[in-house]
């Protein structure tokens, strides 16, 4: 099951090494007419090899007309797969009926005949808007495949491949720096003691990290395709002079999501929570109600809620937290509204019901081994302090949104996130899961204008500046340490109104060693851990 994870590192690759490349990795784009629909097969034969220019079937017309149709359970709905025997046209019509039902930008898709690819997953590459942003950034970036089965293990179980920590890159070109951000558990089992946040990488397999054009290796190192790889890295860790050397072998891991909960007390006596919180998946939902309701028994009057490395996950899961903070304040209000293309003013396309506001959950849904319908814990704050980075996006940036839209205080300390208000309905087809994107999200007041994120200490012109202040990631220090450049700031900003003068290094400096505080990085995921994702 596992091996399949290959498609998340040629994703992880995507984000990461090819901007070490002279040239860009990413194909070109689409190409055509942007203009006025798809191409589609006529004459109402499912199958057809026939098609013209904006006239569709319907994509239940293909729906499970599989090249290898599944047998068995299907784990998603818990009876039989239904798939028949099909072809790769009916697969690729599919793909262009549903783009042409769902999609948001559904009138910027270029028509190409889906006779003219013999692999789905290109077809579907080419079946989404090529447009950029105000900033020059892809409107739309996250378009993309999983193998269901990988989809449902890193979704359900926070299972994927790895090593038990996961890599920041300070900088993705010559000079490169690479160092561990976090580890996946608190326990770091199986881990030496020397393999910490901070921790520099200095070579790959023999393949040195800083200025080496064999990025294929480093890839394969930092990023493994499957259990039981072993690849040798040499290290520097924190504080030390001296690197080490060492062999690791990948494995499948568990992550917990939520970790390093505690209470501290301020200089002015004030009681403050802390929760890092990595991804928004289902193992999270029974994490985040333990975390609050130990922080809630400790009587915290602030939160510091760190967000720097998640990417998003389940909506759902956004909502409760959101309640979770604010609590009361939020009864019978909107947490976000779902806005789908023209075609859909009223109705959900894809569960065909009147569409309503998603509100905030103040009882569980039932991810994982929690039972549905237990009412949650709240802290009832007014107030919520939050750590970004880049790789703050989409579900995260929900709670962001979401809790402005009812007046509840977003202090932002790190940097701008990454702008994702956009969501989908993981849909799976003969056994690959498409995510593409089908509704912009809005809060309360209507708003949802965050494509080039939210800004720390922002010139307030706009509702996405909150704030707060911009600031570098600090490697010198553990997550939830209160000398944490950024946790430091946010405890600063509860006593004085301001972010004030945060240290700048924890270690001494040495010859092999640089400023590792204050520094910005990328930490590469799964782009299915970097979304906004609804369930039916």
């Amino acid at each position: 099951m596992m091996s399949t994870i290959v498609h998340s590192l040629a994703l992880r690759c995507l984000v990461i090494f090819c901007a070490i490349c002279v040239v860009g990795c990413g194909g070109g784009s689409g190409g055509g007419d942007s203009a006025g629909g798809l191409d589609i097969p006529i004459g109402g034969v499912p199958g057809s090899s026939n098609w013209v220019k904006g006239q569709f079937l319907p994509a239940s017309d293909f729906k499970g007309k599989c090249v290898s149709p599944r047998s068995g359970i299907d784990p998603t709905t818990g009876g039989s797969y239904t798939e028949v025997q099909g072809t790769r046209l009916d697969e690729n019509n599919w793909l262009r009926s549903m783009s042409n039902e769902l999609y948001l930008w559904y009138n910027e898709i270029a028509d190409q005949d889906p006779a003219g690819f013999d692999d789905s997953l290109e077809y579907f590459a080419e079946l989404k808007t090529f447009a950029l942003t105000a900033s020059g950034q892809e409107k739309d970036r996250f378009h993309f495949t999983l193998p269901t089965e990988e989809w449902l293990d890193l979704t359900e179980s926070g299972i994927s491949v790895g090593y038990g920590f996961q890599w920041a890159l300070l900088s993705a070109v010559p000079p490169r720096r690479a160092v561990i951000a976090y580890l996946d558990t608190e326990s770091a089992e199986g881990l030496p003691d020397y393999i910490m946040r901070g921790t520099e990488l200095l070579s790959v397999d023999g393949v040195n990290v800083v200025n080496s054009d064999d990025i294929d290796t480093l890839n394969r190192g930092m990023w493994p395709a499957s259990a039981g790889e072993q690849h040798v890295f040499r290290l520097l860790p924190p504080g030390a002079t001296d690197p080490v050397t060492v062999t690791l072998t990948a494995k499948v891991v568990t992550s917990d999501p939520v970790q390093s909960v505690k209470s501290i007390q301020t200089d002015s006596g004030r009681k403050v929570g802390y929760m890092l919180f990595n991804d928004h998946i289902a193992t999270a939902e029974g994490e985040l109600i333990r975390a609050v309701s130990d922080l809630r028994g400790e009587g915290v009057e602030d939160l510091v809620l760190d967000l720097r490395y998640n990417g998003g996950g389940y909506l759902d899961i956004a909502s409760e937290l959101a309640y979770m903070v604010a609590g009361d304040s939020t009864s019978g209000r909107t947490f976000e509204l779902s806005r789908f293309n023209d075609q859909h003013p009223n109705i959900n396309p894809v569960t065909n019901r009147q569409l309503l506001p998603t509100p905030f959950h103040n009882t569980s849904r039932g991810f994982g081994a929690v039972q549905s319908g237990m009412t949650l814990p709240s802290l009832n704050l007014q107030r919520l302090f939050v750590l970004t980075g880049e790789g703050t996006c989409s579900a995260s940036e929900a709670i962001i949104n979401g809790l402005r839209g009812i007046d509840v205080e977003v202090v932002q300390i790190g940097d701008t996130t990454c702008g994702k208000p956009y969501g989908f309905y993981p849909l799976d087809n003969c056994g690959t899961t498409y995510f593409t994107i089908q509704f912009s999200g809005v809060n309360a007041k209507g708003f949802g204008d965050y494509s080039d994120g939210f800004v720390p200490g922002g010139s307030h012109q706009t509702e996405a500046h909150l704030p707060g202040c911009q600031l570098g990631d600090d490697f010198t220090h553990f997550l939830g340490d209160t000398n944490e450049a950024r946790f430091a700031a946010a405890l600063n900003y509860i006593d004085t109104g301001s972010c004030g003068d945060i240290p700048v290094n924890a270690f001494s400096p040495s010859p092999a060693r640089e400023r590792l505080s204050g520094v910005y990085a990328r930490v590469p995921k799964d782009i299915a851990r970097s979304n906004r994702i609804m369930v039916r």
